[in-house]
């Protein structure tokens, strides 16, 4: 904090170049510090708050003195000035009937899915599950497969032909099966 304190100094002199390292490298710091002591939506709002304070207040700043506790002052006053804001806003209470959507098609497509992506060779059905499901670009999943970037499009070819294939034929067993022939 000792160089933060001689960067501020040259960003009351004038300087931009360290006035714009000196917030680069408090940011950090500050959002350590909310996160410890408040919720995880309000760190960023009062990261940006104490941000903001500290360049309205720049001038304030003595550099004869340290500037660990400056910041730290900054930083509790937007602490306490963001603790007083979550008190005066008031949390909606949540019904007693509130109900909780059913999962279980969830939970079959999820195994189905699964269950399908088994029958591919294991090459196929990772390069589909990265690029298809996790949205990896075919780069992505090349350099995270170790597969080239055409391999990896004809492994995705040819394991959503086969997985068709076998949905088709699924299927028309279904059929088959509801109109017991």
């Amino acid at each position: 904090m000792e160089e933060w304190g001689a960067l501020m100094a040259a960003a009351q002199g004038g300087h931009g170049g360290a006035y714009r390292r000196l917030l680069a490298e408090v940011r950090p710091w500050l959002t350590r510090y909310y996160t410890r002591r408040l919720p995880p939506g309000s760190v960023d709002d009062a990261v940006q708050e104490a941000m903001i304070a500290i360049h309205t207040k720049r001038a304030t700043y003595d550099p004869e003195r340290p500037f660990g506790p400056w910041l730290a002052a900054i930083a509790r006053y937007k602490w306490i000035d963001r603790l007083r804001s979550m008190k005066r806003t008031a949390a909606d209470e949540l019904p007693e009937t509130l109900s909780v959507g059913d999962h279980e098609s969830a939970v079959t497509s999820a195994s189905v899915l699964k269950s399908l992506l088994a029958t591919l060779k294991p090459a196929q059905a990772t390069v589909i599950r990265l690029v298809k499901i996790d949205g990896l670009s075919i780069e992505e999943a090349a350099a995270a497969t170790g597969q080239s970037a055409s391999l990896v499009k004809v492994n995705i070819h040819r394991g959503l032909a086969r997985l068709s294939a076998q949905l088709a034929t699924r299927s028309a067993d279904d059929a088959l099966l509801e109109t017991g022939e």
